[in-house]
C-alpha cells in the first residue's frame, strides 16, 4: 500500500486548496481569535477595571482614575491581562500579589498590593519596575512574551507619572 503525500490532514489534495482563494491562514485565523474573548457573557467586561480591582480594591479613586488612563494610553494594564480577558504573562504585580497570598496576606480574593494611599501606590509600582528591569534570575523569554513585558513597563512609568502628579 502507498500513502499518498499529496493529501493535507482533512483530505483534500493540496493542488485543490492551493487554487482556492478563500483558504485562511492561519495568522489571520489566529488574529480573530484573540479579539474574540474568551467567555461571550463578559464581552462587555473592562478588563483594566477587573485588574485593578484585583490589587486595587483600596486604593482611593483618584489612584484607579490613574490606572485607568495609563492603561487607556498605553493599551495594557499592570496585570497582564489583554481585552479579552487572557494572560499575556506573569506580571511584575501579578508577582507581588501572588506573594502575598503565599505569605498569608490579606483575603485572597481582594490583595490590595496597591494599599490605601497614593505613596503605597507609587511604592508597589516602583517596586514592579525595578523588579521587571532587574530579574532575579535571567529566563529565556519567546519575543511574544519580551513584547509583553515592554508594553507591562511602559504602563508602569504611565501609572507612576500619573501617581507621582498626584
Amino acid at each position: 500500500m502507498q500513502i499518498s503525500s499529496n493529501y493535507s490532514m482533512n483530505g483534500v489534495p493540496y493542488e485543490n486548496r492551493r487554487r482556492q482563494k478563500d483558504i485562511p491562514q492561519f495568522s489571520t485565523e489566529r488574529a480573530k481569535q484573540e479579539n474574540k474573548s474568551i467567555n461571550p457573557y463578559m464581552e462587555d467586561t473592562d478588563f483594566n477595571e477587573k485588574a485593578f480591582d484585583m490589587i486595587g480594591s483600596n486604593a482611593p479613586q483618584d489612584v484607579k482614575d490613574a490606572w485607568m488612563e495609563a492603561a487607556k494610553e498605553v493599551n495594557a494594564n499592570g496585570l497582564g491581562i489583554k481585552k479579552n480577558g487572557m494572560l499575556s504573562h506573569i506580571s511584575q504585580m501579578m508577582v507581588q500579589r501572588l506573594n502575598k497570598q503565599m505569605n498569608g496576606e490579606d483575603d485572597v480574593d481582594n490583595i490590595g498590593i496597591l494599599g490605601n494611599t497614593t505613596d503605597s501606590a507609587i511604592q508597589a509600582t516602583k517596586q514592579a519596575l525595578y523588579n521587571l528591569d532587574h530579574p532575579l534570575e535571567y529566563v529565556p523569554k519567546s519575543i511574544e512574551v519580551q513584547r509583553a513585558c515592554m508594553k507591562e513597563r511602559e504602563f508602569y512609568v504611565a501609572f507612576l507619572e500619573r501617581l507621582e502628579k498626584l
